[in-house]
C-alpha cells in the first residue's frame, strides 16, 4: 500500500512537472520574435531543472523502498514455505519482522513528510504559475504601450521632419533678410557720409557768404557810426528836443555866442538813437547757419535778449542766508526780476531782484528731498526742478503746491530743463538714462540710455546736449533718439550752459578747467580757461556764460567767483572774500546787470558793478 502511495505521488509530481511544463510554454504576443524564444526557453529550461532536482531527491528513496518491498515478500514467501518446527527460529523470525515493520514505518512516515512536503512545493508552484501568468499580462499590456509609444514616436519624427524643413526655410530666408539689412546698412552708412560732405561744404560756402555779408555790414554800420559821431547836435534847456546844428558856421558862432550856458554838444550815436539800434538789431540778429547743431529755424529764431553788453560785477550789494541748508542751484527769470534758489533743505525760495537787493517773495515746497537743479520757462510763469527723491517736479509761480511730478527715474535726477519745444521737458539722472517728457500727458515720451552718469544738460530745438562723468558730451537728436556726436572732456564734467544765441557751449570739468566750444563748427574748436587758485568745489558745480557771450564766470572751491574774459583769455576779475565756504553755482541775469552766487553754507551774494 506504501508503495502505491509512493508511485501516485510520483505520477502526480510528473504530471504536475508536465503540466507546469505546458503552461510556460506561451508564445509571445505580437509574432515569433527573437525576444520572446528567449523568454520561453528559458522558462522550459527553469522547468527542466526544478524537475531534474527534485527527481534526483527522492530516486534513492524510491529505490531503497522497493528493493525492502522486494525482500519482505520474499521474506514472507520463505516463512510461508518453511515449517515452524523450531521455536527460536520463529522467535528470530518474529524479530526480523518486527524490525521490518520499524523500518517500514519509518520509512513510511518519511514518505508522508516528503509527500507533504511535494504539496507545500506544488503551492508554492501554483502561486508562481498565478504570478507568471499575471506577469505575461502585464507583459502583453506594457507591450501594446510599447507599441503605442513606438507608433507615436514615429508621428512625432514625421512632425520634427516637418518643423525641421520649415525651420531650414526659414532661416535661409532670415539669412536673405539679414544680407540684404547689412548691404542696406552700407548703403545707408554711404548716404549719410556723402550727405555730411554734402552739408559740410553747402555749410562752408554759407557760412563764407555769411562771414562776407557779416563784415560788409560791420563796416556799413562802423561808418554809420562814424558819421554820426561826426554830427553834433545842440540840446537847449529849455526845449525837450534837440535842435540840430546843420546851419553854416556863421550862425553856429552867434548861437553859441548867445546862449553859451545852455548849450552842450554830444554825439547823436547813442545807444537810443533809433536808426542805430535797428542797425545793432540787424548785426546781431544776421543768419549765421554753419556747422551747428542747431536747426536753421532756431538760428533765425534764437533773440540775443535785451542785454547788448553784459556788465562785469566788482563789488558785493547783498549778502544774506538763503536757506537753512546748503544752497545747490540759483537761476534767474527771462526778466531778470526774479531769482531762484534751490538747496538741500528740500525747498526752492523766490527772490524778487529790485534797486540792486533781493527780496524773498515765496517758498515753493513738495520735494521730500534736496533740490540739485532748477529752471525757469521761457515766458517766467513755471518753474522745473529736479531733486534727490528721483523725481522732477513743476510748479506754477503764483502756487507753493507741485503742480506735476514727474516719476520714472530709479536714481536721483541731476537736471531738469525746459525745451524749446512747447510743453516739454527734458530731465538726466545718475540711473544713465535721459528722459524726454510731454507736460500735456504728464508722461515720459522718450528714454535714451546712456553709457554714464548724468551730470547736468542743456537743449535746443531739436537736439540735447549731456555731460557725464566718463568725461564725454553727448550731443542726442530727439528725432532719431540716437546720439550723434560725442564730444571729449578733459574731466568729469560737472555742468553745461548754451549762450543766449545757442552757438556757443561752456562746459565744467572736474580738472579745474572752463572750455567753451563754438558749436557752429564740425570741428567744434575749443578754448580752455584756467586761473591760478580756481578749483572746482563739487561734482556739480555750475558755470555760466555771461548774456552778451563775452565773459565766463564761475565759482571756486576757495569761496572766489572768477570770471574770465572771451576775447581775451585772460582773467578779468576775482570776487573774494564773500563765501565762506565753496560756491555750488553761479548765475548771471539776462539783462547783464547783476550776478548772484551761492555756497554750501546757505549764503548768496548778489554782485553787480554799481
Amino acid at each position: 500500500m506504501a508503495a502505491e502511495d509512493v508511485a501516485s505521488s510520483h505520477s502526480m509530481r510528473t504530471d504536475s512537472a508536465g503540466e507546469s511544463k505546458r503552461s510556460c510554454g506561451f508564445v509571445q504576443p505580437g509574432g515569433h520574435g527573437g525576444s520572446g524564444d528567449t523568454w520561453r526557453r528559458h522558462i522550459v529550461r527553469q522547468l527542466k531543472n526544478r524537475d531534474r532536482n527534485q527527481s534526483d531527491s527522492f530516486q534513492d528513496l524510491i529505490h531503497f523502498y522497493s528493493r525492502l518491498l522486494d525482500k519482505s515478500s520474499w521474506t514472507n514467501g520463505i516463512l510461508s514455505r518453511r515449517p515452524l518446527t523450531d521455536s527460536s527460529s520463529v522467535s528470530s523470525l518474529l524479530n526480523q519482522n518486527d524490525q521490518l515493520k520499524k523500518t517500514t514505518g519509518e520509512l513510511a512516515f518519511q514518505v508522508l513528510e516528503l509527500q507533504q512536503q511535494i504539496k507545500i512545493k506544488l503551492l508554492v508552484l501554483d502561486e508562481q504559475d498565478s504570478s507568471l501568468l499575471a506577469e505575461r499580462r502585464r507583459f502583453s499590456g506594457a507591450f501594446d504601450v510599447r507599441q503605442e509609444l513606438q507608433g507615436r514616436a514615429v508621428q512625432v519624427q514625421e512632425e520634427n521632419g516637418k518643423l525641421k524643413m520649415e525651420y531650414d526655410v526659414l532661416l535661409e530666408r532670415q539669412r536673405g533678410a539679414e544680407t540684404r539689412l547689412r548691404e542696406e546698412k552700407v548703403r545707408e552708412e554711404h548716404m549719410l557720409e556723402d550727405m555730411i560732405h554734402l552739408k559740410q561744404q553747402a555749410a562752408a560756402r554759407m557760412n563764407s557768404r555769411n562771414e562776407r555779408r557779416s563784415r560788409a555790414r560791420e563796416a556799413n554800420l562802423q561808418k554809420e557810426l562814424q558819421s554820426a559821431a561826426r554830427s553834433k547836435v545842440a540840446i537847449d534847456s529849455s526845449s525837450s528836443a534837440p535842435t540840430s546844428r546843420s546851419t553854416s558856421p556863421k550862425n553856429e558862432h552867434q548861437d553859441k555866442s548867445a546862449e553859451p550856458r545852455h548849450t552842450r554838444l554830444f554825439r547823436s550815436a547813442s545807444a537810443t538813437s533809433p536808426r542805430i539800434l535797428t542797425s545793432i538789431r540787424e548785426l546781431f540778429n544776421r543768419k549765421r547757419r554753419g556747422h551747428s547743431v542747431c536747426s536753421q529755424e532756431e538760428d533765425q529764431m534764437s533773440p540775443v535778449g535785451i542785454c547788448l553788453s553784459a556788465r562785469v560785477p566788482a563789488r558785493a550789494l547783498q549778502v544774506l542766508e538763503a536757506h537753512e541748508q546748503g544752497i545747490n542751484t540759483v537761476r534767474f527769470s527771462s526778466s531778470s526780476d526774479l531769482l531762484a534758489t534751490g538747496g538741500t533743505d528740500r525747498v526752492i525760495k523766490l527772490w524778487e531782484v529790485r534797486a540792486g537787493s533781493l527780496t524773498h517773495r515765496a517758498t515753493l515746497e513738495g520735494s521730500t528731498e534736496g533740490i540739485t537743479c532748477v529752471d525757469f520757462d521761457s515766458a517766467g510763469s513755471r518753474i522745473l526742478a529736479a531733486s534727490y527723491d528721483k523725481s522732477a517736479l513743476l510748479w506754477r509761480l503764483d502756487d507753493s503746491v507741485p503742480k506735476l511730478t514727474l516719476t520714472g527715474h530709479s536714481r536721483k535726477v541731476t537736471a531738469a530743463r525746459f525745451s524749446p519745444l512747447l510743453h516739454q521737458v527734458v530731465t538726466g539722472s545718475a540711473d544713465r538714462t535721459i528722459r524726454l517728457w510731454d507736460l500735456h500727458r504728464a508722461a515720459c515720451v522718450q528714454v535714451v540710455d546712456v553709457a554714464s552718469y548724468c551730470s547736468d544738460l542743456v537743449c535746443s530745438e531739436n537736439f540735447i546736449i549731456s555731460g557725464h562723468y566718463d568725461r564725454k558730451i553727448r550731443v542726442w537728436d530727439t528725432r532719431a533718439v540716437s546720439c550723434v556726436q560725442e564730444l571729449p572732456a578733459q574731466g568729469r564734467v560737472t555742468s553745461l550752459d548754451l549762450s543766449s544765441d545757442h552757438r556757443q557751449l561752456l562746459s565744467c570739468c572736474r580738472d579745474d578747467c572752463l572750455q567753451l566750444v563754438d558749436l557752429r563748427r564740425w570741428s567744434h574748436e575749443r578754448s580752455s580757461f584756467r586761473a591760478e587758485g580756481f578749483k572746482c568745489g563739487s561734482d556739480s558745480t555750475k558755470a555760466v556764460i555771461s548774456p552778451d557771450g563775452c565773459f565766463l564766470a564761475a565759482g571756486s572751491a576757495d569761496g572766489s567767483v572768477y570770471i574770465w574774459n572771451l576775447s581775451s583769455g585772460s582773467l578779468e576779475t576775482r570776487l573774494p572774500d564773500k563765501h565762506s565756504s565753496s560756491i555750488s553755482a553761479v548765475s548771471w541775469s539776462p539783462s547783464g546787470e547783476y550776478v548772484v552766487s551761492v555756497d554750501k553754507s546757505r549764503r548768496a551774494v548778489l554782485w553787480s558793478d554799481i
